[in-house]
C-alpha cells in the first residue's frame, strides 16, 4: 500500500492569545494512521495541534495549526496518495479578522465576525481519481445516519465513519469509539463499543477491502 493521509483538529486564530477551535484529541485518527503503518502503508500524517504521539516511527507527520493550513498541506499530497483518511475535527468558520495585539477585557460585548473555511472534504471529493479511495467522518448528534449518507454523497466519498455523541463510549478525549460505516452504496456496518485501536484497524479494513 502506498501514501494514506490523515488528520485531527484545527485552531482559528482570534488574536495572538486566543482561538476558535474544538474537543478533539485527535486519539482515532493517530490510531489509524499507526494502524495503516503496521499493515504496510507508506502513511503521511497531517496534524493539527494535538499532544498524541505516533506509535510507529515510519509514519511522516506534517504539522499544521488552522483549516487554511491543513488544506495546503492536504492539496500537496492528495494527488499521490492510493486512500485519505479524513477524520479531522476541521473548523467551519474562522475569524473574518484576527487581531494583531491581545484583545483587551472590556464592560461591553464582544462581537467577533466569522467567515466560512474551505471544505476540505469536497475539495479533495471534487479532485479524486478513478482508484482513489477517500474516507470522511460524520461526529453527529442529531439525525445521525440522515446527515452522514447526505455528506458522503454530496461530497464524493467512498465511505463514511459515522459516530454519535448520543453513544455511551463515543466521542472525544475517550479511548472507545462506536462507529457505523456506510459505503456509496448505501450498505451499512454496525460495531459494537471497542478501543480506539480496534476501531482504526476495522477502518484500515475497509480500505483495504475497496484497494483490492
Amino acid at each position: 500500500m502506498s501514501k494514506r493521509y490523515w488528520l485531527p483538529p484545527t485552531y482559528e486564530a482570534i488574536d495572538p492569545v486566543r482561538f476558535i477551535g474544538n474537543h478533539s484529541s485527535g486519539k482515532m485518527g493517530f490510531a489509524i494512521a499507526d494502524q495503516l503503518t503496521k499493515l504496510g502503508a507508506d502513511v503521511t500524517l497531517v496534524s493539527g495541534p494535538s499532544a498524541q504521539k505516533s506509535k510507529q516511527a515510519s509514519v511522516q507527520r506534517i504539522d499544521v495549526t488552522s483549516a487554511a493550513e491543513m488544506l495546503e498541506a492536504c492539496l500537496v499530497h492528495f494527488k499521490d496518495a492510493n486512500a485519505c483518511v479524513m477524520s479531522a475535527a476541521v473548523a467551519d468558520y474562522t475569524p473574518k479578522e484576527v487581531a494583531q495585539q491581545k484583545i483587551k477585557k472590556a464592560d461591553n460585548n464582544l462581537n467577533i465576525e466569522l467567515k466560512q473555511t474551505v471544505d476540505i472534504l469536497s475539495t479533495l471529493g471534487a479532485q479524486k481519481k478513478n482508484g482513489q479511495v477517500l474516507v470522511g467522518f460524520a461526529l453527529e448528534t442529531n439525525d445521525e445516519e440522515k446527515n452522514a449518507i447526505k455528506k458522503l454523497q454530496m461530497k464524493n466519498l467512498d465511505f463514511i465513519v459515522l459516530n454519535s455523541l448520543n453513544d455511551d463510549g463515543a466521542g472525544f478525549k475517550k479511548d472507545t469509539n462506536k462507529i457505523t460505516i456506510i459505503d456509496k452504496a448505501l450498505h451499512k456496518t454496525v460495531f459494537p463499543v471497542k478501543t480506539k485501536d480496534e476501531v482504526a484497524l476495522d477502518i484500515c479494513n475497509k480500505i483495504i477491502e475497496l484497494l483490492k
